[in-house]
């Protein structure tokens, strides 16, 4: 490649760029895997948890959590050549779900990252991407300690629809998490392939 173009005279490929967002509850591991694959230096917004934030930030299942996301986590992916993921991580705790209308603007897809032992925690990730029609599936993350569960039992304690995915991952690993994030992409896409055939009918 000479000067930003081939050899043979062609431009180089001009990736797509899709925007996914990583949400669930605080402390289930959305900065962690957001870490894992990005190919950048992830900008994180954490800071210090404080004692004026321990009424309302339940540390219960996470005693050893010291911080906490108060914007976003960003990170980027390139898939293949001509695919390049951008990653989102929406703060968990519910004091800062306003930031979610503006993160979610333009999304493909995301992921709602679940842990088992506090499952209830992602419900309300859960309803807001139902509500709001954008594509996700449920990413359990698999903490040492915790009990493992069928998929179907996932799926039945967060009343999800069947078509929902539901995956098991370790989100400090980055070939786990590069498969959720095919997932989301692969389950956006045939969400989107649905509605262009319900249109034809």
């Amino acid at each position: 490649m000479i000067f930003g173009r081939t050899e043979r005279g062609t431009s180089p490929v001009e990736p797509v760029t899709l925007k996914i967002l990583v949400a669930g509850g605080f402390g289930v591991g959305k900065t962690t895997l957001v870490g894992a694959v990005s190919e950048i230096r992830p900008l994180r917004t954490e800071e210090l948890l404080t004692e004026a934030g321990r009424p309302v930030d339940d540390t219960s299942g996470v005693e050893g959590k010291h911080t906490t996301t108060v914007a976003m986590d960003f990170g980027r992916i390139t898939l293949r050549e001509d695919l390049v993921l951008y990653l989102f991580g929406t703060p968990g705790q519910e004091r800062f779900w306003f930031m979610w209308d503006e993160l979610s603007e333009g999304a493909l897809g995301a992921v709602v990252l679940a842990d088992t032992r506090r499952l209830e925690d992602c419900f309300a990730a859960v309803d807001y991407f139902e509500r709001r029609g954008i594509p996700f599936l449920v990413a359990v993350n698999c903490f040492e300690g915790a009990a493992r569960y069928p998929d179907e039992a996932v799926r039945q304690a967060l009343d999800l629809d069947d078509g929902v995915p539901v995956l098991l991952c370790d989100a400090r690993e980055r070939e786990s998490v590069k498969e959720v994030l095919v997932g989301v992409v692969q389950h956006a896409m045939d969400q989107a392939a649905d509605r262009r055939q319900a249109a034809l009918r």
